[in-house]
């Protein structure tokens, strides 16, 4: 515990020094500067008409320091926190953005990138932040109003944010908080916190929208065009104090094949096969020969989502608000070989030679799988906002795993088309809650305090079983199980002050207890539990603010942020002679201090912020292999030290050459080198996993006349690696990790107040690019929306 206050000590004692540092400066200016930093104003809820368009749409060349986003509804995120924001509004994504899903919303602002491989990508579509690639899922929180998305159960490609809850037709606006700089978040907000601010009616409100997408894919041999289409038709009305919202669509979606069976040069072994030919000869990242042979994980998925959202306003400032998101996908992944024997039989697996070379091809290559989801989400708040002396938030939500069966079968094709003996993994049972009181006390117009409590639990169950038909058969005898609860009770108190016009300060810290129990991991003949463990921390944040004039601000901010092992990191292994051979339940918790510091400047057109940030993270979650024990064992294990420094350079501009043209454009430079790792000596030294050193956006957006908006985009990330020792130099090969620069581009035409349709295309230049899995390549999308 003294080593937690000294951390809190060094924080608050960075925040003064700073604020002694700068302000004999605020002796110079006499002009004060706005108050960008206070509360967005709260609409009354009684009030059943809309602000004028002058009142939601201020020039940005006013608003130093404040989020990019105009709307009525104020964000949950912590805006007067004197830290990096950003943002944009659901009438922005319209016009500017091809966005078949939610995480679209995303995908040019600063230093985010999602990992969407094909439109409807439901479980490997994770965002990446400054410091965090994309495999560190659990490094960032996303919120839908207010309400977790984020699948704090594992960390990874398969422990996605539930973006299937929030349909792209329904957005208000986007919020993003950089950095663990909130005391109200948890330490996985150490990468960013995002919140979906959806829509609630003020009036009657109708609309649908119908969407189509076709990506002709090109790769190795695979020569296909995949289509998706959207329907998606949304009402809502207000009844004097109550106010509802009910939204409908479906995503039919077929996406490229993402997985690509091989044989590599070094499994070669004697012995005799079928000679086989239509393999594609290359070389895997490292390098190293191998053969492609087959495609697999063609998706057709199907998805529904609906949604019912209700709000009674009890008085003026205090509403009552429930939410229910029900997500249902019906998935089926194909498979094709590429291999065919002499006579011109298709051959999917066994003895074959290639080039008189013997090789084993299992069943499980190419393989088909089936998937059954349908999740729900059900949300209840109490908030009291007046922008008076006190204000509160008592909010509780549910995401249940109602079903989520997944089908794979032990026959190689193409007998398996035809059903037989296969597995069946069932989660049901798994979820999480959230419970959280918070309150705001102004004791002043200057002086903001906040503070409250919150308890997450996550629960994951995960059955294995065999089954005689893996198409329809009902589960049999136990194949594998492994489950486990971690629960996160945590207070925190942060004291934002503005002490003059020029000055906005920031104290908290955050105490929470941890606590891991339930886990147990068995085979289909034993079993084994695991002891309870718990543990807690405190974690100081501390931000300052000086803005001598309505021109200029300059934020530093600084951040301790602990992230706690999931219950998949703890309790997911594998049992070999009655052994747990690749698990660790004792793993440390990530620990990390971020700390940054902006120079906000207000220009002619719009503003320009520069960010200088820096990282340092201790026990980072790894999947890794531990070379200093014999036999050597992979698995999650801790990285003793990572080291983040970077700088990021963002820009936001209206009416550029004309009045027409707006302008934004990001550029972060990211420096992430492992410093210590004793179980892999290798990794010192070298770049974190899917962390490039450069990313940027550059967005451009003409509006010739009230009709049309035409929109060009480019999106650009530089060289990065996939593994800690970075020995996968050939990034351009399948399970590389690619550098690339992709064009899009969307003309929007308004027929009138109700109608509009727009045109759209990503990736413009064809790139093919990879991040273990390829992207999508040339993509064009087409909308037609009606809007009462």
């Amino acid at each position: 515990m003294p080593s937690l206050v000294r951390a809190f000590v060094r924080a608050s004692t960075l925040s003064v020094a700073i604020g002694l540092v700068l302000m004999p400066a605020t002796t110079a200016f006499a002009q004060s500067p706005p108050a960008a930093d206070a509360p967005p104003a709260a609409t009354p809820p009684s009030d059943p008409q809309p602000q004028p368009p002058a009142q939601q749409a201020e020039p940005r060349a006013a608003m130093l320091d404040v989020v990019r986003v105009r709307g009525l509804q104020p964000t949950s995120l912590p805006t007067r926190i004197p830290t990096t924001t950003a943002g944009i509004t659901g009438a922005e994504i319209i016009d500017t953005i091809n966005a078949t899903d939610a995480e679209d919303a995303l995908k040019y602002l600063p230093s985010l990138l999602v990992r969407k491989r094909y439109i409807g990508d439901y479980d490997h579509a994770v965002l990446a932040t400054r410091a965090s690639g994309t495999g560190n899922s659990a490094r960032s929180l996303v919120y839908a109003d207010g309400i977790l998305l984020s699948n704090l159960l594992g960390n990874g490609a398969s422990f996605t944010p539930r973006w299937g809850l929030v349909n792209p037709e329904e957005i208000e606006r986007v919020d993003v908080l950089y950095g663990p700089f909130s005391a109200a978040y948890s330490g996985n907000s150490v990468g960013a916190v995002v919140d979906y601010v959806t829509r609630m009616p003020d009036h009657f409100e109708a609309h649908a929208k119908l969407g189509y997408s076709v990506e002709h894919f090109d790769l190795y041999r695979v020569h296909e065009d995949y289509p998706a289409t959207s329907m998606d038709a949304s009402l809502g009305d207000r009844w004097n104090r109550l106010s509802a919202w009910l939204s409908v669509s479906r995503l039919d979606t077929q996406g490229h094949p993402i997985v690509f069976a091989n044989l590599p040069a070094a499994n070669a072994t004697p012995g005799t096969g079928i000679p086989v030919t239509g393999e594609v000869p290359g070389s895997n990242p490292r390098n190293q020969p191998w053969s492609l042979v087959g495609a697999t994980g063609q998706t057709h998925s199907v998805q529904d989502q609906a949604k019912l959202k209700l709000a009674y306003d009890l008085t003026d400032t205090l509403r009552l608000s429930y939410v229910f998101g029900l997500w249902r996908n019906d998935v089926f992944r194909d498979a094709q070989t590429w291999l065919h024997a002499a006579d011109g039989t298709p051959v999917y697996s066994g003895d074959v030679e290639l080039d008189g070379v013997h090789y084993l091809l299992p069943p499980s290559a190419i393989a088909l799988q089936r998937a059954d989801q349908q999740h729900h989400i059900q949300g209840l708040t109490l908030k009291r906002h007046s922008g008076g002396a006190w204000d509160y938030v008592l909010a509780a939500s549910r995401y249940d795993y109602a079903t989520d069966v997944v089908r794979s079968p032990l026959l190689a094709l193409p007998d398996a088309r035809n059903g037989g003996a296969g597995r069946v993994a069932d989660s049901h049972g798994t979820g999480w809650t959230t419970a959280s009181a918070m309150a705001t006390w102004r004791p002043s117009v200057a002086h903001v305090v906040d503070f409250g409590a919150q308890d997450d639990t996550f629960r994951l169950r995960t059955q294995v079983s065999d089954t005689a038909d893996w198409l329809h058969g009902a589960a049999a005898a136990r194949f594998s199980t492994f489950a486990g609860t971690t629960s996160l009770r945590s207070a925190f108190l942060q004291d934002t002050w503005t002490p003059s016009p020029r000055w906005t300060t920031m104290l908290g810290a955050r105490l929470e207890h941890w606590e891991a129990r339930d886990g147990s991991l068995a085979n289909a003949t034993s079993g084994f539990g695991f002891p309870r463990r718990s543990e807690g921390n405190v974690s100081p944040k501390a931000a300052v603010r000086f803005a001598p004039d309505s021109d200029w601000s300059i934020k530093a901010s600084i951040g301790r942020a602990v992230r706690y092992p999931t219950v998949s990191e703890l309790y997911q292994g594998t049992i070999a002679t009655d052994a747990i051979v690749n698990n660790d339940p004792n793993l440390k918790p990530e620990r990390s201090v971020t700390s940054e510091l902006s120079y906000v400047r207000n220009v002619a057109l719009g503003h320009l912020r520069v960010t200088a940030f820096h990282e340092q993270t201790r026990d980072a979650l790894y999947s890794q292999t531990n070379v200093t024990v014999t036999p050597s064992v992979t698995s999650i294990q801790n990285v003793d030290a990572i080291r983040t420094s970077g700088l990021e350079l963002a820009t936001d501009l209206m009416g550029v050459g004309s009045d027409d043209f707006d302008l934004s454009a990001s550029l972060t430079f990211a420096d992430s080198i492992i410093e210590q790792n004793r179980n892999f000596p290798a990794s010192v030294g070298k770049w974190q996993p899917r962390v490039p050193r450069w990313r940027a956006n550059l967005v451009g957006t003409y509006h010739p006349g009230q009709h049309w908006s035409i929109t060009g985009a480019l999106r650009y990330s530089g060289r990065q690696f996939n593994t800690l020792d970075n020995s996968d130099t050939n990034s351009y090969a399948y399970t590389g990790t690619s550098p690339f620069l992709v064009a899009d581009a969307r003309v929007r035409y308004r027929v009138d107040e109700h109608w509009s349709a727009a045109l759209g295309v990503d990736n413009l230049s064809n790139r093919t690019y990879w991040n273990y899995h390829p992207y999508n390549q040339r993509t064009w999308n087409l909308e037609l929306r009606f809007d009462e």
